[in-house]
């Protein structure tokens, strides 16, 4: 009685023996494995297993090792270290807050837009929010900003780390999900510019309605100042706009230059076109800027010098790793590593790098790459028992009867993974949840987006699951991004360097206040990114995937019409294999015609 009882309910009890496993504060990649095997043991003695259910483990293990997409994550990693250890995130911060300061809430808009350039260099909330909290939080308390809003917005930029390319988090759910990493950095990339814009016109707004809130940054502390006293803004708007005219060239004959360089004759995806624009851009400033600086011309104010100079290392750095994987070019793994060369040589030229920066960076590496490893290689022992078990057909059944069909299973599915990224890290959440849901996903969710391959509809779900991790990192009381600012904010009172009054301490009730504002923006994106599919998916190819069955009708028609016209004219052997060979060669072809534009 009690081995059927087992027997029929394996699955959820092996969740809850997980679960028990999770609380006893046991590391989830071990956790994870000795749940696999205990209950696949388990399975073995009450005869719901074969004894030879774990020979196919090492071969699944040794995949793991040998996948080449998963190499992305520490060379991706061992960019942004380098990229920030060699003083980036000080440096983009200072010049950038000099550019918007003067207005009001120019110092949170440089605070974002610095968020948003650490995204897509470091790809890690903790290294982004902690850089921030460490260097914008003094400033903008020295000068009189809302607390709410100061940390609200270092919190919210530094989480930008999850969903902008090229995000550690993308990389590892299209790996999850099987499908491509540059279909999920290119169907990123909209989303993720759209909720940093979000967050500027959030800013905008109380300027707007609340300007005490955001004040701007007084004369004195504006430093790249003209000797007539002039701020220098002009001659950087006139250098920006020279920047965008070439950026708009280079769109106008972007498909003549590169279609006959990499032998394509159809025209490039958008955000292909948008990347190789900015790479143009930003290069003919640095040029610009880098020919006036040597000459002694004096064209160029100090401040259009030192943005220039600041900014566009990393822009061209990221627009470049970023622009050969969106060309196909380079796979995501070589884009990471011609990403961690390019970071290596923009520390030589600052003089940074040295061997204890190379030994940190070496060393942050290897455990992040480790950890990943370990979870994947936990994972993997689980569902093996997990599917072996028929888990996945249970976890089908838990939403047969859901109500809302596909839009029921999407919101379900989101409540689930917000509340999990509350307690766990995404890379935890992306191993363990993922596996689960996603053959679910795939038979339920086309039915909500009709006219879209399988690939664009799981890219699309695997969008939606990052823009919603990222807002598990804002959440009170368990929001990651929270405790990083909680470790770096003054947590007494203390006297400003360069004001010399006495600055109250950073309480944690404001810090989780501040989080409120952004996480209602975040959830607008997500029902955003559910509700126009398309943002996603727009510039995806328009390809359906092949039916085997109607493969095989197709061929066993072309067969049956090739036997009957044999019987009726008897041709030669010859003649015979090559007109089955053309008909099978046109059943193909009639059935592929759909997968083209």
């Amino acid at each position: 009685m009690e081995t059927s009882f087992l027997a029929q309910q394996f699955v959820p009890i092996m969740f809850a023996g997980l679960f028990v496993l999770l609380l006893t504060g046991f590391p989830v990649a071990f956790a994870l494995a000795a749940t696999g095997l205990g209950f696949g043991f388990i399975g073995m003695e009450i005869g719901l297993f074969p004894a030879t259910l774990f020979q196919a483990l090492p071969l699944r293990i040794f995949g793991i090792m040998q996948n080449d997409t998963l190499l992305a994550i520490p060379f991706f990693t061992f960019m942004g270290i380098i990229l920030e250890r060699s003083g980036m995130a000080e440096d983009l911060l200072e010049t950038v807050g000099q550019v918007f300061g003067p207005v009001r809430g120019g110092v949170a808009i440089a605070v974002i837009l610095v968020g948003a350039l650490l995204a897509a260099t470091t790809g890690v909330v903790a290294a982004a929010v902690i850089s921030m909290g460490l260097i914008s939080l003094p400033i903008m308390l020295r000068y009189g900003y809302s607390r709410v809003i100061a940390t609200g917005t270092i919190t919210a930029s530094g989480t930008l780390a999850q969903a902008i390319p090229p995000s550690l988090v993308l990389i590892v759910l299209a790996d999850q999900l099987g499908r491509s990493v540059g279909d999920m950095y290119a169907g990123a990339s909209i989303p993720g510019l759209l909720l940093v814009g979000l967050y500027i016109l959030f800013i905008v707004a109380v300027a707007i309605f609340r300007p005490s809130m955001v004040p701007a940054l007084p004369p004195e502390a504006r430093l790249y100042r003209e000797a007539n006293g002039r701020s220098g803004h002009r001659s950087l708007l006139v250098l920006l706009a020279l920047a965008a005219a070439a950026g708009y060239g280079w769109a106008q004959v972007h498909d003549s230059v590169i279609g006959p360089l990499v032998g394509r004759t159809d025209p490039a995806a958008g955000d292909e076109v948008i990347i190789m624009s900015m790479t143009v851009a930003s290069l003919l400033a640095l040029g610009l800027s880098a020919l006036n600086h040597m000459t002694g011309m004096g064209l160029l104010s100090r401040l259009a010098e030192q943005v220039t100079f600041v900014l566009m290392p990393p822009l061209i750095l990221i627009f470049l790793v970023l622009g050969t994987i969106f060309l196909g070019v380079a796979t995501p793994t070589e884009g990471g590593a011609m990403g961690a060369l390019g970071a290596m040589i923009l520390a030589i030229f600052k003089r940074k790098l040295n061997m204890p920066l190379m030994r940190q960076a070496l060393d942050s590496t290897a455990k992040l790459a480790s950890f990943v490893l370990f979870i994947l290689i936990g994972s993997t022992v689980f569902s093996f028992t997990f599917n072996a078990a028929d888990g996945h057909i249970w976890v089908e059944h838990l939403f047969d009867s859901m109500p809302g069909g596909a839009l029921g299973f999407l919101i379900v599915v989101n409540i689930l993974i917000f509340v999990l990224g509350c307690f766990i890290d995404f890379f935890e959440i992306a191993f363990i949840v993922i596996p689960l849901l996603a053959p679910v996903a795939e038979k339920i969710l086309p039915e909500l987006v009709p006219g879209m391959s399988p690939d664009q509809v799981m890219i699309w779900f695997g969008v939606i699951v990052a823009m919603n991790l990222q807002t598990s990192f804002l959440t009170p009381p368990f929001g990651f991004a929270l405790f990083y600012l909680r470790s770096v904010a003054a947590k007494s009172d203390y006297k400003d360097r360069v004001t010399g009054k006495t600055i109250p301490a950073v309480t944690t009730a404001e810090i989780y206040k501040g989080s409120i504002a952004f996480i209602i923006l975040q959830l607008i994106m997500v029902a955003a990114v559910i509700m126009f599919p398309t943002m996603v998916t727009g510039g995806m190819d328009q390809k359906k995937g092949l039916d085997n069955q109607a493969v095989m009708e197709a061929l066993e028609q072309s067969t049956m019409a090739d036997e009957e016209d044999t019987e009726a004219s008897e041709p030669s052997a010859e003649s015979s294999d090559a007109a089955a060979e053309k008909s099978d060669e046109d059943a193909l072809k009639e059935l592929m015609a759909p997968a083209k534009k």
